[in-house]
C-alpha cells in the first residue's frame, strides 16, 4: 500500500517551486475550519476555535485555541521554514554576452550551486501588478510559474577545461547567469513562439552588462523603465503568466526552479526524489499534523493549551527579516493570542514558561560513500525515524528536558527516533530553534527528518520518515499537554 502522506507531500512540493506558492496550502487551512485574521487588526478570539494568519505571503502562523484554554496556559509549537536555497533573479536581469541573452541572478542561501548545472529551468515567484480600473490605479501581487523549461546553465566542455573533474569551483558571479536565448536569430526560425522578433534580431553589446545599445556607456539609475532592466523576451514569458500587459509589471521576486517534478523513486519506491525537500517536508508534515489533530469536533473539547504550526522564511540566509524566525512574529503571536482572553501582561511570561518548541528542519542521514562524515555513535539512517539534534555550543536548542519530553511522545506511539550530534572536527549548521529559544525564552527541542543530497538541486529522503514525522507532530499536539504537566523542572 502506497503512503499516503508521502505521496500528498509529492503533490505539495509540485505546486510550490517557491516559498509563495507554499502559501497556498492556505486553501487547506480555510476548508478545516480555520478563519483568516489579519495582523493589521484587532485579534477577537474564543476558545476552541482555530486561525491562521501570514506575513509577506512566505511565512504563515496557524493556530487552534483549545476549549480549556485559559490565559497563562501553555502554547505548542511546531516551527519550520519555507524557503530553500536557490537561484533569485537581481532587480537588473538583462545580460547580453556572447551573442547570447542571459537572466542575471544571485545564489540564495548556501546551495551545492554545481548541481545547478545542465538543469532545465523555469521561473516562478510574485509579481507586483499595475491594475486600471474605472479609471482609478491600484497595485496587487500575483503569484507566477513558467513551467515549461525556459532556460539553462550550461557547463564548459571537458576539452576547454581538462582539470574539471579534479574539482570544480564555480564562480558565483561569472559563471551562473542561465541563457535564455541567442540575442541574433534568423527571421524565418522563431522557435521561441513568441512575437519578439525584434528583441531577438537586435545586435547585443558584447559588453555583459545590461545596458542597451541606446545607452552604452549609462548607468541605469532608479528611474529606469522595466524594459531597459530586463530582456523584453523575458516579460513577456512572465506578463503571459500574470495575465497582464508587459508594461504593467512593476517589480517582481522571482527565482530560477527546476523543471524535473518531485516523485517516489528508487527500485522499492521508498525514496523521495525532489527539490526543496528541506525544508518543505517539515513545513508539509506540520501542517497536516495541525490540521488532523484538529479535524474532529472533538479534537479541541479538553485541550487546555494552543496548538500551532510556524512556517518562516528566511532560514537559509539567517532568518533576518521581518518575516524571518529573528522577527518579533513569533512573540508578537504569543502575546496577541495571551492579550485576546486577558489584559494582564504578567500572564504573558508564565505563558511562555509553559511553552514548547519543536523547531523542525531536515537532518543529515548517514552516506554510505562518506561513512567517515559521521561521528561514530549519531549516524542518523533513513527509514529509522525523525532525528533529534544536539549541540553543546547550542548551535541546536535541544537539552536533556526537551529531548526527554520528544522522545517520551514517540515512545508511547511506537514510533522511531534517532540522534544527532556533529563531528567534533566539523563545523555544525544550526536552525532556527536557537533563535527562538533565545529571543522568546522558549523551551526547545531540534529534530528532523534524515536526508540526503541536502542543498542541491535534487535532494532525496525516504517516504517512512515522511509518515514518521507527520505521526510524530500529531501525536505532539495530541499528547503534550498531558505529558508536560507530569514533568517537576523548575517547579
Amino acid at each position: 500500500m502506497e503512503n499516503q502522506v508521502a505521496v500528498d507531500l509529492v503533490e505539495f512540493l509540485n505546486a510550490s517551486p517557491t516559498a509563495f506558492h507554499a502559501m497556498k496550502r492556505r486553501k487547506r487551512l480555510r476548508s478545516a475550519g480555520y478563519e483568516q485574521i489579519s495582523e493589521r487588526e484587532d485579534w477577537k478570539l474564543e476558545a476552541g476555535k482555530k486561525y491562521f494568519f501570514t506575513r509577506n505571503h512566505s511565512t504563515i502562523v496557524a493556530f487552534a485555541i483549545g476549549k480549556k484554554y485559559v490565559t497563562g496556559n501553555g502554547i505548542y509549537i511546531v516551527g519550520a521554514h519555507t524557503d530553500s536555497p536557490c537561484l533569485k533573479l537581481k532587480p537588473v536581469t538583462k545580460v547580453s554576452k556572447g551573442g547570447c541573452l542571459e537572466v542575471g541572478v544571485q545564489p540564495y542561501g548556501g546551495g551545492l550551486w554545481h548541481t545547478w548545472f545542465d538543469r532545465d529551468l523555469a521561473i516562478a515567484g510574485r509579481v507586483i501588478i499595475r491594475e486600471h480600473k474605472d479609471g482609478s490605479e491600484s497595485y496587487s501581487h500575483r503569484l507566477v510559474r513558467i513551467e515549461e523549461p525556459i532556460m539553462r546553465i550550461p557547463t564548459l566542455a571537458i576539452h576547454l577545461d581538462r582539470d574539471v573533474n579534479d574539482g570544480f569551483k564555480v564562480n558565483k558571479q561569472t559563471h551562473l547567469a542561465p541563457v535564455l536565448a541567442t540575442s541574433v536569430k534568423d527571421s524565418g526560425g522563431n522557435v521561441n513562439h513568441i512575437s519578439l522578433k525584434a528583441e531577438l534580431n537586435k545586435p547585443a553589446p558584447e559588453n555583459g552588462s545590461a545596458e542597451t545599445a541606446s545607452s552604452a556607456g549609462k548607468k541605469l539609475d532608479e528611474k529606469t523603465s522595466t524594459s531597459q532592466k530586463h530582456h523584453a523576451l523575458l516579460l513577456q514569458l512572465i506578463a503571459t503568466q500574470a495575465r497582464c500587459q508587459p508594461d504593467d509589471i512593476c517589480d517582481f521576486e522571482l527565482q530560477a526552479c527546476d523543471t524535473q517534478e518531485s516523485v517516489i523513486a528508487g527500485a522499492l519506491k521508498e525514496f523521495v526524489f525532489s527539490g526543496r525537500l528541506d525544508n518543505l517536508c517539515m513545513s508539509f508534515c506540520s501542517l497536516k499534523a495541525l490540521i488532523d489533530s484538529t479535524s474532529a469536533e472533538s479534537s479541541l473539547q479538553e485541550e487546555t493549551g494552543v496548538r500551532m504550526v510556524a512556517l518562516f522564511d528566511h532560514e537559509e540566509v539567517g532568518s533576518d527579516s521581518a518575516q524571518g524566525a529573528g522577527s518579533p512574529v513569533m512573540l508578537d503571536a504569543l502575546s496577541r493570542i495571551t492579550n485576546s482572553f486577558s489584559s494582564d501582561t504578567k500572564l504573558l511570561p508564565i505563558a511562555i514558561q509553559r511553552s514548547f518548541l519543536v523547531s523542525a528542519d531536515m537532518a543529515h542521514a548517514l552516506h554510505p560513500n562518506y561513512m567517515d562524515k559521521h561521528e561514530e555513535n549519531h549516524q542518523p539512517k533513513m527509514h529509522s525515524g525523525l532525528v533529534i539534534k544536539h549541540n553543546a555550543n547550542q548551535r541546536y536548542a535541544t537539552n536533556a528536558v526537551t529531548s526527554f519530553l520528544f522522545r517520551e511522545i514517540a515512545a508511547k506511539h511506537k514510533l522511531p527516533v534517532q540522534d544527532f550530534v556533529i563531528r567534533n572536527d566539523m563545523p555544525c549548521g544550526s536552525t532556527i530553534g536557537p533563535i527562538l529559544a533565545s529571543g522568546v525564552g522558549i523551551r526547545t527541542v531540534d529534530v528532523g527528518a534524515p536526508q540526503l543530497s541536502m542543498h542541491s538541486i535534487r535532494e532525496m529522503c525516504a517516504v517512512d520518515d515522511v509518515k514518521h514525522s507527520y505521526e510524530h507532530f500529531k501525536a505532539f499536539f495530541q499528547e503534550f499537554a498531558h505529558l508536560d504537566a507530569k514533568l517537576g523542572v523548575d517547579v
